[in-house]
C-alpha cells in the first residue's frame, strides 16, 4: 500500500457500431411503430454490431482511443476492467481478449458484471485498486452487444436496446486535488433478481447425451424497472447530493443510465433539477446497458464542478458516484 495514491481521469472515449437501426425497421419485425417507441422511450435510433463484431471488438476500439488520447503507451497499462452482461464468452473473459487485442502485455484484466450499473461499479473498483499504489494506469470500459441477447418477437424489450461501448483511462496521482472520485453510494437488492434477467443457463434435470447448454433471451418487467429507477434510485441520488451539499447551481451534470428518456425526465422532476443538467444520448444510441453512462460522459468536456454518475439495472444493482473530470 502506498500512502497518498489516488486516481485521476486522463481520457474518456466512446464507440458505437456503424449499423444504424431505425424504429421503422423494428416496426417491420414486430407489432410497434416509430410513434409508439418515441412516445414511450424517446429513442429514435440505435446501433447494432454486425458481421461478427462482438463485445471485445467494441471494447478494443474504445481502448485504442483512450490510449491515443491520453498519450499513455500500451505497455504502461497495468489494469483493464471490462463491465459487461453480454461477454464474448463466459470464459475467457472479454477483458482478457481485449488485453490480447490491445497488446497490453503488462495489464491484469478481468470482467465485472453489474448490468446497467456496471460502469459505476467498475470505476469504484478501479479507484480502490489504484489507491493501493500497485497500479499506475487503468482502463475501465463498459461494452455491450445487447442485440445478440434480444427476442425479436418481444417489443417490450427489444425496441429499447442498442450496442455500444465507452470508457475512461485512469492514471495514478499523488495530488489529492486531482482525485476523480469524490463520494459514492453503491447498493444491491438481490430480492429483485427476477425483475431483469438475461442469459440464464438451466442446471441438468437428467444425465443424457442430448444435454447441451442454452441461454434465455433478455427479459425485463418494464413497469417495475420504471418504479425502481424513479423511486429507490432517485432517493440514493438525493442522499449523495445532499451529503455533499450539491444542487443545480454547483453541479456540472447528472449522467444517468441511458435506459429511457422518460425515466431520466422523471428523475429530473423528482430531484427538482432541470433537464439541462442531464446530458443524454439515448435518443441516438438506445439503451446500451452499462455503456450508456461512459458513452455520454465522453461527449462532455472539462468541468471544474462535480458530475454525478448513476447506474441501475439487473441484480438489482444500483450505484451513484460523484466525480471530477
Amino acid at each position: 500500500m502506498i500512502m497518498g495514491a489516488f486516481a485521476k481521469i486522463t481520457a474518456t472515449a466512446g464507440y458505437v457500431p456503424e449499423r444504424v437501426v431505425t424504429n421503422e425497421e423494428l416496426a417491420d419485425l414486430m407489432e410497434t411503430s416509430d410513434e409508439w417507441i418515441v412516445s414511450h422511450t424517446g429513442i429514435q435510433t440505435r446501433h447494432y454490431a454486425m458481421n461478427q463484431e462482438n463485445t471485445s471488438d467494441l471494447s478494443t476500439q474504445v481502448g485504442q482511443k483512450l490510449i491515443k488520447e491520453s498519450g499513455v503507451s500500451v505497455e504502461e497499462i497495468d489494469l483493464i476492467i471490462i463491465s459487461t452482461i453480454t461477454p464474448d464468452s463466459l470464459t475467457p473473459s472479454t477483458a482478457a481478449i481485449v488485453q490480447g487485442k490491445l497488446h497490453a502485455k503488462n495489464a491484469m484484466a478481468f470482467d465485472l458484471s453489474a448490468a446497467c450499473a456496471g460502469f459505476v461499479y467498475a470505476m469504484s473498483v478501479a479507484d480502490k485498486m489504484m489507491r493501493s499504489g500497485l497500479y499506475r494506469h487503468a482502463i475501465v470500459i463498459s461494452a455491450e452487444v445487447n442485440s445478440k441477447m434480444m427476442d425479436f418477437t418481444d417489443r417490450t424489450s427489444t425496441v429499447f436496446f442498442g450496442d455500444g461501448a465507452g470508457g475512461a483511462l485512469l492514471t495514478r496521482t499523488n495530488n489529492e486535488t486531482e482525485e476523480f472520485l469524490i463520494d459514492e453510494i453503491i447498493e444491491t437488492d438481490g430480492t429483485g433478481a427476477t425483475t431483469i434477467h438475461s442469459g440464464r443457463v438451466k442446471p441438468l434435470s437428467e444425465i443424457s447425451k442430448t444435454n447441451f447448454p442454452t441461454t434465455d433471451a433478455f427479459y425485463q418487467d418494464g413497469r417495475s424497472v420504471f418504479q425502481f429507477a424513479t423511486g429507490t434510485v432517485s432517493v440514493q441520488m438525493k442522499t449523495l447530493l445532499e451529503r455533499n451539499q450539491l444542487n443545480e447551481t454547483n453541479l456540472a451534470a447528472i449522467i444517468c443510465h441511458q435506459a429511457n428518456l422518460r425515466i431520466i425526465e422523471k428523475i429530473s422532476q423528482t430531484l427538482m433539477i432541470s433537464m439541462d443538467k442531464f446530458p443524454h444520448t439515448v435518443e441516438k444510441f438506445g439503451n446500451t446497458s452499462s455503456a450508456g453512462i461512459p458513452l455520454t460522459l465522453a461527449t462532455m468536456g472539462h468541468s471544474d464542478q462535480p458530475i454525478l454518475l448513476t447506474g441501475f439495472g439487473a441484480g438489482l444493482a444500483y450505484g451513484s458516484i460523484l466525480i471530477r473530470m
